[in-house]
């Protein structure tokens, strides 16, 4: 990058936001698949349990069920390694706490080890790119048990109950391959041709960001589907024609049909065929790329898996402050919480633990969401209850009930879903036996109040100065891939497979640009962001991705006002 960048002033310490933390969004697209597969994975042991007289275990099923919250939005081939890892992931930090609470009952102790857990999970989580719900999950699990007694001859008995209920998870977010394998692929697709539609709608720098960011989405699912069928051929000439609109749209020529694009994604979700599309110009040398491309990512993808999250953790990372964060605020606030009279101050330390996301301010927006969700939650605890201890099968239906409606609204907003959690996280306690309500109710409020303030302080006193390192990286890194497609342009007849590579390379690197530049843009404490740079590198960098779609053919010609 060039020594002459300039940077912009920003305040340190930025205003942290109120207006629109709570309002809510619109469910996402694919609210019901976790919803729909925690239910059922719950279900099974829950009821086999139940047959056995032995809902005092249910704990221990749950931390191997709530893997299937895992891997929704990645093709089937994908996603049974990768909800296989999750569920290796889940028994390792299950065993290191249940290991640990019967070595010891020091309460100290056991919050030092829950934080360790957590900042680690978090890391992990964070480099792998798991996705949501991240490392939440596994906190909430291993802190839990960290905090249930233990002997040491019960371990066995106990992971085993994980391993078995992890096994159904993995059946359960695995077995639709078998009715509709191409699934993921299809709900990609659909999101690109729909955010094409909307940037051909509404063009301007967010619209375009999020056109260009589901293009390449769609594209990475393809390539890590596997073998090409005749649904996924047929997936990749619409995505030619989204690639197409966006490129269209971007060099100020004939915007693509909106509707058109819009009732190929409608009919992408539907049950029926896939939509077989006229073939936009170039499109047989695109799929012909496409297979290279596709041929190199199989060679090095089972490599990249491996090296991909110790690249990301290297010494240096931007992802390493936030697991000090992590590591620091779980400890204090667990300790915090104990000091006020809370006897297993787990909940603090997942209060904590779920606030910290890429920056401050994000953090601060989780750290409200967090706190409404979880008070208004425990009202819900209390009215619940007396229902819940009508019968065991009660019980369970209102666990499975609350698993579900988190799933279901937490897309609308954190705040919401955490209503839900809440009641769900203190009904798994019942099943060990009743515990006193208001007990419960004034030990989770207080722990939740704690947890988000001292999580909090502890994100804002942290720093994390590699966020503008990490943004200046990815300009310098989209400068050589724009550099890169320029000159592949400029070959007198350049291999179409070359120019499917710059175009892709172009594409990632513009999404981790724009990424890098919203999480330097919230976090505190940072250098002068190179602002202006950032913006004309994208825009030089979206001109030059329609160009590249011109001299594959993939659009039409058209006037251009400045450069390639």
């Amino acid at each position: 990058m060039s020594d002459t960048t300039i940077g912009i002033r920003q305040p340190s310490v930025r205003r942290l936001p109120l207006a629109g933390v709570l309002r809510l969004a619109r469910p996402s697209d694919m609210w019901f698949k976790p919803a729909l597969s925690v239910v059922v994975a719950s279900a099974v042991p829950d009821l086999a349990l139940h047959a056995f007289g032995r809902l005092d275990l249910v704990m221990y099923t749950m931390a191997g069920s709530l893997c299937a919250l895992y891997g929704h939005s990645l093709p089937y081939a994908r996603r049974a390694r990768t909800v296989a890892m999750v569920v290796l992931g889940m028994l390792a930090g299950f065993a290191i706490s249940l290991l640990t609470a019967s070595l010891t009952d020091s309460t100290a102790v056991l919050i030092a080890v829950g934080a360790v857990l957590a900042a680690a999970q978090k890391a992990l989580c964070d480099a792998t790119r798991i996705g949501p719900p991240g490392h939440v999950i596994f906190t909430f699990v291993t802190s839990a048990a960290l905090f249930a007694p233990q002997h040491l001859g019960q371990l066995p008995g106990h992971l085993a109950l994980t391993v078995a209920a992890g096994a159904v998870a993995w059946l359960v977010t695995v077995g639709p391959a078998l009715i509709r394998r191409e699934g993921p692929e299809r709900r990609a697709t659909a999101r690109a041709l729909k955010a094409a539609a909307a940037y051909a709608d509404h063009p301007g720098h967010r619209t375009r960001h999020a056109a260009a960011a589901a293009v390449h989405a769609g594209w990475q699912t393809l390539l890590a589907a596997g073998r090409p069928t005749p649904v996924r051929r047929e997936l990749e000439r619409l995505l030619v024609h989204a690639e197409a609109a966006l490129a269209e749209a971007a060099l100020g020529g004939r915007a693509a049909d909106p509707a058109r694009l819009r009732d190929w994604a409608r009919q992408i979700l539907a049950r029926g065929p896939v939509p077989a599309p006229p073939a936009a110009p170039g499109t047989s040398e695109e799929l012909f790329g496409i297979q290279a491309e596709r041929a190199a990512h199989r060679a090095g993808s089972r490599r990249d898996t491996l090296r991909a999250p110790l690249r990301a953790l290297a010494p240096g990372s931007p992802l390493l402050p936030i697991a000090v964060r992590t590591l620091i605020g779980c400890a204090l606030a667990g300790y915090v919480s104990m000091l006020l009279g809370v006897g297993r101050p787990y909940w603090a330390i997942v209060t904590a633990a779920s606030l910290y996301q890429a920056n401050v301010t994000l953090s601060w927006n989780r750290a409200l969401q967090r706190t409404l969700g979880n008070l208004l939650g425990v009202f819900v605890f209390a009215a619940v209850l007396p229902v819940t201890r009508t019968s065991p099968l009660a019980l369970i239906g209102c666990c499975l009930f609350f698993n579900f409606a988190a799933e279901a609204l937490i897309t609308r907003n954190y705040w919401l879903g955490s209503v839900a959690v809440t009641p769900m996280a203190l009904l798994v306690i019942e099943f060990g036996g009743t515990h006193p309500a208001g007990e419960l109710i004034g030990d989770r409020a207080l722990d939740t109040v704690v947890g988000a303030a001292v999580g909090l302080l502890a994100a804002m006193a942290v720093p994390n100065r590699r966020a503008a390192g990490r943004l200046e990286r990815a300009l310098a890194a989209t400068e050589r891939a724009r550099a890169h497609a320029v000159q592949t342009i400029a070959a007198p007849v350049p291999a179409p497979a070359a120019l499917d590579a710059a175009r892709r390379r172009l594409t990632g690197s513009l999404v981790e640009l724009r990424e890098a530049g919203d999480t330097a843009a919230g976090e505190w404490w940072q250098r002068a962001l190179p602002v202006e740079q950032v913006l004309a590198a994208e825009q030089a960098g979206h001109r030059t991705l329609a160009a590249t779609a011109r001299r594959r053919g993939l659009i039409a010609p058209v006037l251009e006002n400045g450069a390639v």
